[in-house]
């Protein structure tokens, strides 16, 4: 109940109005606390090696949890995926099957033993990198250049594989390879494929995509950094938020305001291009591995052929938006496979009540739960991508699917935490740092809300993105 500021204690708020006490004359009830303390102290000084220095009392190292927790498993040791019960396994290709297998073993064996540690640091792995590289998947569905071609519902695989086992690895893969990438390959000229994408598949460079500002996350067609022609290129001002990858990125893909035509244009800027400065948002509480940051842009000069020509408008940047989302979509159902992997060997091992916490009905109505969302986001996802592939998916299609898994999915590892009860805030066993991180992604990429009205507008031909009182008044 007390706590200590320098010499003196902190006095509790219930006891402030009481006139007598303050940190000069404390009461006799404070005296204690400290006369051990300055005991603790001198006795250290003396060199006493007593059981009782403050030393032997504060500040222990934490036990391993196997040793403090020995009845269930933690998830540096991954749990056997049980979650797809309606067999999506077998709508796949044998190689979109071997692709998900070789990402998922990648993800339980070098990912899993890590991710808590890098995630209370939130710090990004940074060693995994060439791993990565060599799985041989970045730029996913793009042909040539280095780029591994494979299906578009593969790389969906791939990126609920990343999101089972941790949500920073896929939001790492998706900003790199399905936003930065997809965006050159796109929108790019044939030298900037040539010049950019092969390394980017390799990963020897790092990519970022700049979209967001200060003052236009979900209002992003309202961008306000602006590139203004001069002779030989660009200058662009103003300033990027949320920019996963971009402290640490080689290329960034930035989107502003062309201040002759009032259009969105796209450029590639490079890592160290004078004015550019990159900082790392602290303070976060969900997808910590993962490096967003603050750019700002001070006079940067952009060369003209680092201008993408394909970008004109917002319109072209919609269309790589609605590919994020579909990728999101599959994150969602990524995280939901891993939480309820997790919960369902947990419930197996743990005991109580002289009994398995599987055997207790509750708990068995909530891991069905769990389980009919994620068969119903796997075929959402998995139809999602056959419309992509025969050219028939709408931006609404897109939309829906990401705002009604990233629904699904957060009411998924809300039921895993109940679960897991106390160890459930651990991210020890998966489902604290999932049921944090899916609150990241519930809402990039466009928040539950946007993503309705994308789809709103789409089946009834009506946009009510802004408010009514900004609108021209009705009749009515």
């Amino acid at each position: 109940m007390i706590a200590f500021n320098g010499d003196f204690p902190i006095i509790p708020h219930h006891y402030r109005s009481q006139t007598h006490l303050s940190p000069i004359n404390p009461p006799n009830f404070f005296l204690q606390p400290i006369k051990s303390l300055a005991m603790a102290t001198t006795s250290k000084k003396q060199g006493d090696d007593s059981k009782y220095s403050m030393d032997q009392q504060i500040g222990l190292p934490a036990l391993d949890i196997s040793a403090a927790f020995p009845q269930a498993t933690p998830a540096s040791i991954f749990p056997p995926l049980v979650s797809d019960y309606y067999r999506i396994d077998d709508l796949l290709n044998s190689d979109e099957r071997a692709l998900r297998r070789k990402v998922r073993e990648f993800m339980e064996k070098e990912v899993a033993p890590i991710m808590a540690v890098y995630w209370e640091k939130g710090e990004f792995p940074f060693h995994i990198i060439p791993k990565l590289a060599d799985l041989g998947v970045a730029g996913g569905t793009i042909k040539g250049y280095g780029c591994p071609g494979i299906s578009f519902l593969g790389s969906a695989v791939i990126m609920a594989e990343f999101a089972r086992v941790d949500a920073s690895c896929s939001a790492f893969y998706m900003v790199h390879s399905c936003l930065a990438m997809l965006t050159i390959e796109q929108f790019g000229s044939e030298e900037q494929k040539q010049k950019y994408l092969p390394s980017l598949a390799q990963l020897q460079t790092v990519g970022c995509w700049a979209l967001t500002e200060p003052g236009y996350g979900s209002d992003a067609s309202s961008l306000a950094l602006t590139a203004k022609k001069v002779p030989g290129g660009w200058i662009l001002d103003g300033q990027k938020r949320w920019t996963g990858n971009c402290t640490f990125a080689d290329v960034l893909i930035v989107f502003a305001r062309n201040a002759t035509t009032n259009q969105i244009n796209g450029f590639i800027v490079k890592k160290g291009t004078p004015g550019l400065i990159s900082t790392k948002i602290g303070n976060k509480v969900s997808v910590k591995i993962m490096q967003n940051g603050d750019t700002v842009f001070k006079n940067v000069f952009i060369l003209d052929e680092d201008r993408l020509p394909g970008v004109n408008s917002f319109q072209d940047v919609n269309k790589i938006l609605a590919v994020a989302r579909v990728m999101i979509s599959w994150q969602a159902i990524g995280i939901s496979m891993g939480v309820y992997d997790m919960c369902h060997r947990y419930l197996k091992e743990r005991k109580q009540f002289g009994a398995p916490l599987a055997a207790f009905q509750l708990n068995q109505e909530k891991l069905v739960s769990m389980l009919g969302n994620i068969q119903a986001m796997h075929l959402l996802g998995w139809r999602l991508c056959k419309l992509y592939e025969s050219g028939e998916m709408t931006p609404g299609h897109a939309s829906l699917a990401k705002a009604w898994s990233s629904l699904r999915a957060r009411e998924t590892v809300s039921l895993g935490r109940e679960l897991l009860g106390g160890n459930g805030i651990l991210t020890d066993f998966l489902v604290a740092k999932a049921f944090c991180d899916m609150e990241a992604i519930f809402s990039y990429e466009g928040s539950f809300e946007i993503n309705s009205l994308v789809t709103g507008r789409e089946i009834t031909g009506m946009a009510s993105f802004k408010p009514a009182v900004l609108r021209e008044a009705s009749r009515l």
